[in-house]
């Protein structure tokens, strides 16, 4: 499934923008983008060690996701480009597992029940470069429509402190606060968030 979105960034200036689902050879640049978002955008929720200690395990690619299917990427189509660039990406998850990496300590590869139980939000990321131009709620409406379509009619995510306030407006309440040790000594909040 793929969705194109037009999105004004300045007066008169028309960008396009599409959803696609991410392909194994995305991944590469899908860690860039990752990083990128999390050294650019949560420097001030988080501090440099916490940033250091989480990128690759709790913040980072779960490459289980672009398997099964269910992680996207968004291009901007500049005009005048010769090719699309990586603006964003985000998925959902069919699995168990709330939040993280490949490398994350916790991992629950169970398959959920849509009947029961709440599709994953999961790592939904933005680059700096494309903060606050609508990718982000584009990313999380477009998981949530597939993931509605997959039968899930509620969701649950992990979220970092700086998600929380679009989160918050696009339906999401926060639940309970988790403390996660990292690799480092540090640690990290993630906001466990529901909606539905």
């Amino acid at each position: 499934m793929v969705l194109r979105y037009s999105v004004h960034t300045m007066p008169g200036e028309k960008n396009r923008w599409q959803i696609r689902v991410a392909r194994q050879e995305d991944i590469p640049a899908l860690h860039r983008l990752i990083e990128h978002s999390v050294r650019g955008l949560q420097a001030g929720d988080y501090s440099p060690n916490q940033i250091e200690g989480a990128l690759g395990t709790v913040l980072g690619l779960d490459t289980q996701l672009i398997r099964d299917e269910t992680y996207f990427v968004a291009e901007a189509i500049s005009p005048g480009a010769s090719s699309p660039r990586l603006a964003a990406c985000g998925g959902w998850s069919k699995r168990k597992t709330l939040f993280g990496s490949d490398n994350a300590s916790v991992r629950e590869p169970e398959l959920l029940d849509p009947a029961t139980d709440a599709a994953k939000i999961r790592a939904i990321f933005v680059h700096p470069d494309f903060a606050r131009q609508g990718f982000g709620t584009a990313i999380l409406a477009h998981v949530e429509a597939v993931a509605f379509a997959a039968g899930f009619r509620h969701f649950e995510m992990g979220s970092t402190l700086t998600g929380v306030p679009l989160y918050r407006l696009r339906g999401y309440s926060e639940i309970e606060r988790i403390e996660v040790r990292l690799g480092n000594g540090e640690v990290l909040p993630v906001i466990r968030m529901t909606k539905g």
